[in-house]
């Protein structure tokens, strides 16, 4: 067996077995993190019984599976180089409209436009939300196309077989890799019969998982310092399915009959559309939203978050603390065991501790710019990159739980009350997946040459 290393376009072969020989102790680390955090998951969830063996063997097997094609398989490094180049290619093409209307205010740091205007340096209102815009009208038209449902309904079979789920629960996992909480619409014909189990299974991925429509925000904070950054936060989202329903299974096993046990419906989205045209129109409103939704949460949530800031700062000043207390400190130090566990160099546990506690929080968007920009101050090893870019990927916050809730409240009334009660508990199993898929990078990654593009 051989693996590839790229190295710009060039790939070479390498003897493969090297890929077992050369991991140590790092590696075993993020092994042993990966068990505890499943441990975590059963008691945080009450230590329930049955246990759901199934269910935990098929998702193990399945991410480790699906890790070990990522990570030491060179075609699918090859695949996800061609999924990185695609999304790249899209994302420069998104910034046409954007400069078309904002100029230099749409135009990265160092660029310039046709007439010779200098971008005015970083705003993320005008550079990265454009983009979102432009990617929930390419995939609406991939989805009017007839692109998107034979993906879905691949995935979903694959997550019904190997992990024991009810068919409603792998057709929301599958759609969750490509969509949020506004195709929630796909599955509300089984909403008002799930029960408490499938309930949280669609939260967890829901919260887990990030969608297609908002990669483009992920990639342009990174893509300086991670070059296959885009074909990673794919393999991350897929990786964070079977994590979420391995952490939500463990909190809240089955104890009843699905109605969907037997087989995966069909993907039947209401609202669809006569043309390509109508399709780009109407996915490029839903991005807006979406835009909007991200700017709003993000001075809200920053507002508040400066508000505690102040707060803390003052109780530090009373205390007598040397450094200013702050909420990410905070959560700083109680996720820098956390990190410690995911196999994170030892000289950046506590940044990495502190950046997957804001993310709690402060959403990931901030934590990833934040990441960002320690990468390419040369801050961070290559192996606490690749770590803290799965583990970062999802929508596994506070905001992100309260607008997961709303979105499939509103279309199963009825169960308000469950999705509410059950809300904490989501987070809590999301928060693990990512943290599962985080450690899992870290037990696969050993230096391999190219593997971050660089």
């Amino acid at each position: 067996m051989r693996k590839a290393v790229q190295s710009g376009t060039q790939t070479t072969a390498v003897d493969s077995s090297e890929d077992l020989a050369a991991m140590g102790p790092l590696n075993l680390v993020s092994l042993l993190g990966f068990a505890l955090l499943c441990v975590a998951a059963w008691v945080l969830g009450g230590c329930k019984r049955p246990v759901p063996w199934r269910t935990v063997l098929g998702s193990t097997v399945l991410v480790f599976g699906l890790g070990a094609v990522v990570f030491l398989v060179p075609l699918s490094r090859r695949v996800l180089l061609v999924f990185n180049d695609i999304i790249l290619v899209a994302l420069s093409s998104s910034t046409q409209g954007a400069e078309f209307l904002l100029g230099p205010l749409a135009l990265n740091p160092g660029q310039s436009t046709a007439s010779g205007e200098a971008s005015v340096g970083f705003i993320l209102a005008a550079q990265v939300l454009p983009a979102v815009i432009f990617f929930s009208s390419l995939m609406a038209v991939f989805h009017y196309l007839g692109f998107v449902e034979p993906v879905v309904r691949f995935f979903g079979r694959m997550f019904h077989k190997t992990l024991e789920l009810s068919g409603a629960e792998a057709l929301a996992g599958s759609i969750h890799m490509f969509f949020g909480v506004e195709t929630a619409a796909a599955v509300r014909p089984y909403l008002g019969k799930m029960t408490r189990s499938e309930l949280l299974v669609v939260l967890a991925t829901n919260l887990a998982t990030v969608a297609s429509t908002v990669l483009a925000v992920y990639v342009i904070f990174l893509r300086q310092a991670f070059p296959q950054i885009a074909g990673h936060l794919l393999s991350a989202s897929l990786l964070s399915i079977p994590a979420a329903v391995l952490a939500a299974k463990l909190m809240l096993p089955e104890t009843e009959i699905p109605e969907t046990l037997g087989e995966v419906p069909s993907m039947d989205v209401e609202g669809g559309h006569g043309s390509v045209m109508a399709a780009l129109s109407s996915g490029a409103w839903d991005g807006l939203k979406i835009a909007a939704g991200i700017a709003t949460i993000l001075i809200a949530v920053l507002g508040v978050a400066g508000l505690l800031d102040a707060g803390l700062m003052k109780v530090g000043a009373v205390a007598g603390l040397g450094e200013p207390l702050s909420l990410a400190r905070i959560l700083g130090w109680v996720f820098t065991p956390v990190a410690w566990i995911l196999g994170i160099e030892a000289g950046e546990i506590a940044v990495a501790g502190r950046l997957l506690g804001q993310r709690l929080i402060l959403t990931e968007v901030v934590s990833y710019r934040e990441l960002g920009r320690l990468a390419v101050a040369g801050e961070l090893s290559h192996r606490t990159l690749l770590i803290l870019s799965y583990a970062l990927c999802g929508f596994a916050h506070v905001a992100g739980m309260g607008i997961a809730v709303s979105g499939f409240s509103a279309l199963a009334r009825e169960r308000l009350d469950d999705l509410a009660a059950l809300a904490f508990r989501a987070l809590i199993a999301a928060t693990l997946g990512t943290l599962l898929t985080g450690a899992l990078a870290g037990v696969f990654y050993h230096g391999q040459s190219g593997l971050l593009g660089l």
